[in-house]
């Protein structure tokens, strides 16, 4: 099959795009480099301008965009990240939506991140407990999540991300969270499949612990709000404070991911994402290399993903208490940390494998373009 995968956010679609390749499929990876984090893809599409004035801004992104996309003809399969796959208004994207539909096969749109519909369930149907825009009754207010909603609830962009999602053949979500969503407007187009991971070889590994426990935070400074990361921030620095001969602290903040990675192999537990369900692709990252993931790990994640007897996942609540009561139980009693660690490396293998992964795409793929449906 020749695929043409859309936008890179966290390395999912490397990880997939490496798998797939592998499989013997010819795979084009089209994405931002999302700032500092520079994701490896195969053609960069320049992120916006923001040092001139918006028309000049859109002007030079055409400018930079419009020979890529001119070359996006011609695949089986077009998988999209987001039904808002370019740096444009909602009000601008449909011609090029329309582009990659009349030119190409199959087109399927992916669930990786806040769009109308997630917000919309989110906010208007309050259909998690929790999020990042909603904790019970409570709307969230910060300027952050505030401009998600402002942009995403608009209605311009909403009529677009309702038209992509009506027209596309399916939809995949890979977290709990994005498919519960979905199931309430689309489930009869809906899959899940789970994050891919590059594993590495984990089979002699020693999983131990120093004579303190090493904890690790990345940070994105115009996100911390968003993932909760300066909730997580301020329960680790406590902990470490209060029990300086028992953890350390290291701090990641804004850095490439190469680098990043590099940085995260030192540590013994990881926190990341206060307000998910679900281990996302950093967390998983660092379970699948032996370390502890302070995040996500609700029943619903278990559930979807179909495991009865691992549960590595460091699951914490909404608040900083529960942050630092979990971490606490870490640093005095790491004589458990060894079986986390483990425990986490098998779950990534048995569940999130770019191999098996792929291959359930693959799968997916091919059935979709058995189907013959006519647009």
């Amino acid at each position: 099959m020749r695929i043409l995968l859309f936008g890179n956010p966290s390395m999912w679609h490397s990880n997939l795009a490496k798998g797939l390749r592998e499989r013997g499929h010819e795979v084009r990876l089209i994405s931002e480099r999302y700032g500092w984090r520079q994701f490896p893809v195969d053609d960069i599409l320049f992120e916006r301008r923001t040092d001139i004035n918006g028309k000049l801004a859109l002007v030079d992104y055409l400018f930079r965009a419009l020979p890529i996309l001119w070359q996006c003809k011609g695949y089986d399969i077009v998988q999209l990240n987001h039904p808002m796959f370019l740096s444009l208004r909602g009000c601008h994207m449909k011609p090029f939506y329309n582009f990659i539909r009349r030119n190409n096969g199959k087109i399927v749109m992916c669930s990786v991140g806040e769009d109308y519909h997630i917000l919309d369930q989110i906010i208007n149907k309050n259909i998690l407990r929790y999020s990042e825009q909603r904790i019970g009754s409570e709307i969230m207010q910060n300027d952050n999540v505030q401009l998600l909603r402002d942009i995403y609830l608009e209605k311009n962009t909403a009529d677009y991300c309702k038209y992509v999602a009506e027209d596309c053949d399916a939809i995949v979500a890979v977290l709990y969270e994005y498919w519960v969503c979905y199931n309430n407007v689309y489930p009869e187009k809906l899959h899940f499949f789970p994050l891919p991971v590059v594993m590495e070889n984990m089979d002699s590994q020693e999983f131990s612990v120093g004579d303190k426990v090493r904890l690790f935070i990345g940070l994105q400074k115009d996100r911390m709000n968003i993932k909760g990361t300066d909730i997580m921030l301020k329960a680790a620095q406590d902990i470490v404070r209060d029990y300086p001969e028992k953890a350390t602290l290291q701090i990641a903040e804004n850095v490439p991911y190469e680098k990043y990675e590099q940085m995260l192999t030192k540590a013994d537990v990881l926190l990341d994402q206060l307000y998910s369900y679900t281990p996302a692709m950093n967390a998983l990252l660092a379970m699948s290399k032996g370390i502890v993931a302070v995040t996500g790990g609700e029943p619903e994640n278990y559930k979807i993903i179909g495991e009865k007897t691992l549960r590595p996942i460091v699951n914490v609540y909404p608040t900083y208490e529960s942050v630092y009561e979990e971490l606490k139980k870490l640093v005095l009693h790491k004589e458990i940390i060894p079986e986390l660690k483990r425990q986490s490396v098998e779950y990534v293998r048995k569940h999130h494998d770019y191999h098996k992964v792929a291959q359930q795409y693959e799968d997916f793929y091919k059935k979709l373009l058995a189907e013959n449906i006519v647009h």
